[in-house]
């Protein structure tokens, strides 16, 4: 078990002490190597359960155990170094650094963490390998078509060897080939390197192809 989401809820204020609950009583546990795909209509509460998972926000209410720690109680400094070192990110726009090649954007994560340069090449070498991007390691992302560009994303996830990664719609601005394209990908990287993802996304298709549905429906899981 990688993660474990117990009893979680988010509430925002919305005006004068009025609350928008977003999220209801959500749990959930994540298992090594699968691939969770999260579905459901918008404003079900998907994203905002990512972002959660992610500790990019912290719930209203519930608990959250990574690695058998409850992150909840962690302080803000802690969360980050957690999400640095084992939690990679893909969001629907690449949001790669556009003064940055491809390699160096794959190895921001590593630099971050305060990998030198030398030890961080070889690991982005292989990664943009993987994902077909050897012959376009020193262009910059305005160079890159928008698939090449979310596939640096997918590699630049990859980069810390995280035990988890969380998608938000990866391929929601792609069109049907680039979508499949990437789909694919990820099964293959999930084989290669034991990654596990949990993916949020409209595309029927791609959900069907994860080892886990979970639908959210106005903010609880539709059993």
């Amino acid at each position: 078990m990688i993660l474990s989401a117990k009893n979680i809820h988010k509430h925002f204020e919305v005006t004068n002490g009025q609350f928008l609950s977003v999220l209801q009583g959500i749990s959930l546990d994540v298992t090594e190597e699968e691939i969770i795909a999260i579905a459901g209509p918008s404003g079900a509460g998907k994203s905002t359960l990512l972002h959660i998972l992610g500790m990019l926000d912290r719930p209203t209410e519930g608990e959250i155990f990574f690695d058998g720690k409850n992150i909840v109680l962690l302080k803000d400094d802690d969360l980050a170094l957690i999400r640095n070192r084992h939690v990679g990110f893909i969001f629907q726009f690449h949001h790669l650094l556009p003064e940055f090649t491809a390699i160096e954007n794959v190895m921001m994560p590593a630099l971050i963490a305060g990998i030198d340069v030398a030890k961080a090449t070889p690991r982005a070498v292989e990664l943009l390998a993987d994902v077909g991007l050897s012959a376009r390691m020193q262009h910059k992302p305005n160079e890159l078509s928008g698939g090449e560009q979310q596939r640096v994303a997918v590699a630049r996830a990859l980069m810390n060897s995280p035990k988890l990664i969380l998608a938000d719609e990866p391929s929601g601005n792609l069109d049907t080939e680039n979508a499949r394209t990437l789909h694919q990908m990820i099964f293959e990287l999930r084989k290669k390197y034991q990654q596990t993802f949990v993916i949020v996304t409209h595309n029927t298709e791609f959900a069907a192809m994860a080892d886990r549905i979970i639908t959210l429906v106005d903010g609880k899981i539709k059993m």
